[in-house]
């Protein structure tokens, strides 16, 4: 009974005897621990209960940071794509936005919490669809309007008339200058100095230019860059309108055009009067001169396909020259007179002939070109 009394004191009572009070020493050691520990777990448990308020409010903060971010970015693009929408609600929208997305932490995961998550997806759900099908209206309405009528009427007025200017077109419209600058040797001067600005002289010019800059020059300089001419012979070639071709003995010797040994048998005739590549003046200086020279099979071919397109523009203006000067028909106006004639060449077909000699020419160069 003593010591049960004595366990009672050591619980409760501290201050009896010695034995108690060695007793209360030892026990109370011992609970002291007890209760320093029941004493602690109730004090650390608010403290235990911060660092996860504190986690979960760093939680909340970065998630805020992170639903900021997103929105700034989703009202980049909203901005971008045109989309109308009021500041006040357009920042709450896109704050709730990401909220969807994002997982929620178990700090977040409280009912009252999930239950109100739940009804602001819904509602930001249905949001969005309102937005997306404004933004979808939005986009689609300009692409359904996007044919311009002002554009279309260009390409209505303009393209047609493209499609219509062929490589034929153009080679009538120089015949009929040709013509024209037959009857009349200051047409072309005149043409090409700017003169004259209505809007047939207009679109001779364009097919002069074309013949010259689409036709001819490119074959011309893809021959050359092709070939071991030497600038010498490239200038005769080019300075003579008249070339005679013919076979001759064949001899071992440097062939006069690119002066590499060969067997040359081939006697190569320049001879005209000079020109001017545009106007088509010609030159009276020197007009018997002629040239003669040696050259090998390859150069030889190379100088009748770089010849005939070379001097076909100046051959096309003498025959047409020779047509208005056997007509015969005099105090006519220039005008009928070049329809007369004009109409018929083209009805006899000898417009249609010019150009196919100039078709072949061309394929002949293009052709020479694959070859070498």
């Amino acid at each position: 009974g003593k010591r049960k009394r004595l366990s009672t004191s050591v619980l409760y009572d501290s201050d009896e005897s010695e034995d108690s009070d060695i007793l209360v020493r030892k026990v109370s050691a011992k609970r002291r621990c007890i209760i320093d520990d029941d004493e602690s777990s109730g004090k650390q448990q608010p403290d235990k209960t911060c660092p996860t308020e504190d986690v979960s409010t760093n939680r909340k903060q970065k998630v805020l940071a992170k639903l900021k971010e997103l929105a700034r970015r989703s009202a980049a693009r909203r901005s971008c794509r045109g989309a109308n929408c009021e500041d006040s609600n357009s920042e709450a929208e896109i704050e709730e936005e990401p909220l969807c997305q994002l997982p929620l932490t178990p700090s977040e995961g409280s009912e009252t919490d999930s239950g109100s998550m739940k009804d602001f997806i819904v509602d930001n759900d249905d949001d969005d669809d309102d937005d997306n099908t404004e933004h979808v209206k939005s986009e689609n309405q300009p692409h359904q309007k996007q044919p311009n009528p002002s554009n279309s009427k260009l390409l209505a007025q303009y393209i047609p008339q493209l499609s219509r200017c062929d490589h034929y077109v153009h080679f009538k419209r120089i015949v009929k200058a040709f013509l024209i600058n037959a009857i009349d040797d200051t047409f072309l001067s005149s043409l090409y100095d700017g003169a004259r600005q209505k809007k047939y002289a207009q679109d001779m010019l364009l097919s002069l230019h074309y013949l010259d800059d689409r036709f001819i020059q490119p074959r011309l300089e893809n021959l050359i860059c092709r070939s071991r001419w030497k600038d010498r012979y490239k200038e005769r070639v080019d300075c003579y309108p008249d070339v005679r071709i013919s076979l001759k003995n064949t001899k071992n010797m440097s062939c006069q055009a690119c002066e590499m040994k060969r067997c040359c048998k081939f006697s190569v005739l320049l001879s005209g009067r000079l020109y001017n590549s545009k106007t088509l003046e010609v030159d009276d200086f020197m007009s018997d001169d002629k040239q003669v020279l040696k050259v090998g099979v390859v150069c030889a071919n190379r100088t009748r396909v770089y010849h005939n397109l070379k001097h076909f523009k100046y051959k096309l203006y003498m025959d047409c020259s020779s047509i208005a000067e056997l007509d015969g028909v005099e105090d006519e106006p220039v005008k009928d007179t070049v329809e007369r004639l004009f109409s018929h060449l083209e009805e006899s077909g000898w417009i249609q002939e010019r150009y196919n000699d100039l078709e072949d020419y061309m394929e002949d160069a293009d052709n020479f070109q694959e070859e070498k």
